[in-house]
């Protein structure tokens, strides 16, 4: 999930085509690729948020950053919503 990808490069990986994977991703889970790729990298995040002492010097930005979020604010406000809480709070609270 830290690699880069877009639903193309999905799709080659699967041996699919782009219509057959975002249709298949449809039917089975109701999002996109990319929806399910985010939902994801969100976990991993959080996982790392959880799990990390700030005394290490990794910043939300790393985290975020590690996970191929690259826009630090819309990370946040993702997180927000999925978790509650401000990213930085999880990190603090190791």
């Amino acid at each position: 999930p830290e690699a880069p990808h877009n639903a193309a490069s999905l799709a080659d990986a699967a041996g699919v085509s782009l219509r057959t994977l975002q249709d298949s991703f449809q039917e089975q889970l109701g999002i996109t690729p990319m929806a399910y790729l985010r939902q994801v990298r969100l976990a991993r995040a959080h996982e790392d948020l959880a799990t990390t002492d700030p005394a290490q010097g990794l910043s939300v930005r790393d985290i975020a950053y590690k996970w191929g979020f690259n826009h630090v604010p819309r990370f946040a406000a993702a997180y927000r919503e999925r978790y509650g809480v401000p990213p930085s709070e999880t990190l603090r609270k190791v």
